[in-house]
């Protein structure tokens, strides 16, 4: 994360009108602002207090450090704004937007990344988190998120374009194993319906646990519509890449995936291990040099595991079964 760090602005950084349109949200000057590591966007992501002492936290980017970037920031303020305050995350104050810069003002969580690798003690309260979102957040509380299926479908789809031009440094398996890849893609792409605000992009530094224990999921723009499982499943994913843990024994054991369809989880697993391999041979995108090494990581933790779950598939498992109707 130290090229991240070096490459991301501060708020002293920000153009005078961005700092004040922010300054307006929060109705007091800013007089400190700590810049915070993590996550990959290029912009700012700055802890801040006001002369009188109120704190807030601040992400702020522009289309010309990354335009994609611009729009992940609106989309998680449409999200933010209508969270109920059931959710455990912080609360948008506001946002300033004039076109080229956008910056969003949120409650401050004086909190941390859970430790990685994931202790136990950590874990197990933030998977306690997770189950008690999925039943605040369905019904889906947020008007007009796309469905999980349809979020995802380019990303499951990778199978498909690596079959089609496989890179030379290729797992050998996966390489021999392409068709059985892209069907149980396909099956997880299918298996993804229901009525639960997702997140979809959990992992440690997408979280903070407070002094008290209590953990917040920042970070919202990729908010999806589909099964309750489906970010206890995907959380699992940051677990089995830091190890220590028996991902195997969890997803047997958690209330949320203990009676969901293994073939189900194993083509959510291949998905993404193929969004992973795919994304990993990309030229990095602007502003963020650091994200190709991520996907790689975590496309190396992902395929040994879809190779052991496809590996204990029956002849005539679900993965190898039509996809079920979306």
């Amino acid at each position: 994360m130290d090229e991240l760090v070096r490459t991301r602005i501060g708020w002293a950084d920000l153009p005078g009108q961005v700092r004040s349109g922010v300054q307006r949200v929060l109705g007091d000057r800013v007089v400190e602002a700590v810049s915070q590591p993590g996550g990959f966007s290029p912009g700012t992501a700055d802890r801040v207090r006001t002369a009188d002492g109120r704190r807030a936290f601040v992400k702020a980017v522009s289309r010309a450090r990354n335009a994609h970037s611009v729009a992940l920031h609106r989309a998680e303020a449409a999200v933010a704004a209508a969270l109920p305050a059931s959710a455990p995350a912080p609360r948008l104050l506001g946002r300033y937007d004039d076109g080229e810069w956008v910056a969003l003002v949120f409650t401050d969580v004086q909190g941390r990344h859970p430790v990685t690798p994931w202790r136990t003690d950590e874990l197990m309260t933030v998977l306690d988190t997770l189950a008690a979102m999925a039943a605040a957040l369905t019904p889906d509380p947020v008007r007009h998120t796309p469905a999980a299926a349809a979020r995802l479908a380019y990303d499951f789809g990778a199978w498909d374009r690596i079959a089609a031009d496989p890179p030379a440094d290729l797992d050998p398996w996966a390489r021999a194993h392409l068709d059985d890849l892209r069907a149980a893609a396909a099956y997880g792409l299918a298996a993804l319906d229901g009525d639960t605000l997702c997140h979809i992009d959990l992992r440690a530094d997408n979280l903070l646990v407070d002094p008290a224990g209590i953990v917040s999921v920042v970070d919202w723009p990729h908010a999806c519509r589909g099964p309750a499982w489906l970010d206890t499943a995907l959380l699992l994913v940051d677990v089995a890449l830091h190890g220590g843990h028996d991902v195997e024994a969890l997803l047997r054991r958690l209330p949320l995936t203990a009676d969901v369809d293994p073939a189900a989880l194993t083509g959510v697993y291949a998905g993404l291990a193929g969004f992973f391999t795919d994304g990993a041979r990309q030229p990095p995108p602007p502003g963020i040099p650091t994200v190709r090494a991520f996907q790689r990581a975590q496309a190396d933790a992902l395929l040994p595991w879809v190779r052991r779950r496809l590996h204990r598939s029956p002849p005539g498992s679900a993965t190898r079964r039509a996809a079920p109707a979306p």
